[in-house]
């Protein structure tokens, strides 16, 4: 069992005897998922997106939450805490065999709410989650709407969070990454929404930050947002909303040493056309919202906001979607000063904050 000393995971000694607690396992139905997760042969559950959640009340002031990690060789995931709706730090999960931590709640109250995030992304590999121990479980409410946010980087949370290791001090790309603090779930939890992240640092719509691809259209489909065969089942989460932030890795002059050729908008417009008839074909009457990027200055932002107004005008005259025409929403410019050019957990909100009217508008002119 994970030692970990910190205000909110202790060793549990003798506050609650092993005879009292009940094992569940990842696959009870007192345990709720949201985002991109599959269920394995053996009942375990993978946390696949990021800031996928498994979640449940658990009685009592403790419960043992069990996780392993499922990801290449010397690669290992990060899994982020909240409990009773606060948020209280990160675990790494690095083992291949199930590990145990000890959730320790800080108040008094008979049931207490847990919510596990993956706060790495897809192509990290997954945290499997194994098995509970508590007095007893109940399932959380389902959320009565949904939101999908498609993105690179910048929706995964990469690079927003230093304050356990410093940018460029970690082993790992993505040492700093916490999707828990991503502008997307900042949003959701705002609004009360359910959501889920399909993102991919470095992808685009046609090529990515420093190559042709597979570019973000040619992996969304998948369960794992890779190209391997595993399909998604959409039916398993209908967004009301669909928002796509995506052209700051298209627009990337690249690392400066690959052969880049300059950015075609014609190329662009096209490919996100096609990617937006995609996300009408699983969701026929989403309500879907084009965002520039805080992050694109100058010219290619001029050009990026460019495109995206003509892919509603092209999308809203092709697609079905006259109750629900596409919206832009262009973002205030927000310096970004995280690791590799990346926003930091403050500036994320900064852009939640903006989002957050808007979004809440759309709601309410669905009423």
């Amino acid at each position: 069992m994970r030692i970990v000393f910190t205000l909110w995971i202790a060793l549990l000694f003798c506050a609650c005897s092993s005879s009292r607690m009940h094992v569940f396992t990842a696959s009870n139905k007192q345990v709720s998922y949201m985002g991109r997760t599959l269920q394995d042969a053996n009942g375990n559950v993978e946390l696949i997106s990021s800031a996928a959640i498994a979640g449940f009340e658990f009685k009592g002031d403790s419960c043992i939450i069990q996780l392993s990690n499922l990801a290449g060789e010397g690669d290992y995931n990060y899994a982020a805490i909240e409990l009773d709706n606060q948020y209280k730090g990160r675990l790494k999960v690095s083992s291949k065999l199930p590990e145990s931590f000890v959730i320790k709640a800080d108040k008094n109250r008979d049931w207490h709410v847990l919510r596990i995030y993956k706060a790495t992304e897809a192509q990290n590999g997954v945290v499997v989650v194994n098995r509970v121990e508590a007095l007893q479980l109940k399932a959380l409410p389902a959320e009565n709407f949904h939101i999908e946010f498609i993105g690179n980087s910048i929706t995964c949370g990469m690079g927003n969070d230093t304050r356990e290791i410093p940018c460029g001090n970690g082993s790992k790309w993505y040492d700093q990454h916490n999707a828990y603090w991503s502008y997307a779930p900042q949003v959701a939890r705002a609004l009360h929404a359910g959501f889920m992240l399909s993102a991919i640092s470095g992808a685009g719509i046609y090529r990515n930050w420093n190559s042709d691809g597979p570019t973000v259209p040619q992996q969304y489909e998948n369960a794992y947002l890779n190209t391997t065969t595993k399909t998604w089942q959409f039916s398993n989460f209908t967004p009301g909303i669909v928002s796509i932030a995506l052209g700051t890795n298209d627009l990337s002059a690249g690392d400066g040493k690959t052969a880049r050729a300059a950015f075609d908008s014609a190329v662009f417009v096209n490919t996100y056309l096609h990617f937006i008839h995609t996300i009408y074909t699983h969701y026929p009457t989403t309500q879907i919202v084009l965002l520039t990027s805080p992050m694109v200055t100058g010219n290619n932002a001029i050009m990026l906001t460019g495109c995206l107004k003509a892919i509603q005008a092209k999308a809203n005259a092709l697609e079905n979607n006259s109750d629900k025409p596409i919206r832009v929403f262009e973002f205030s410019p927000v310096t970004a000063t995280g690791c590799s050019g990346h926003p930091t957990i403050a500036e994320h909100t900064q852009m939640a904050e903006q989002l957050i009217p808007f979004f809440t508008s759309l709601l309410q002119a669905k009423k």
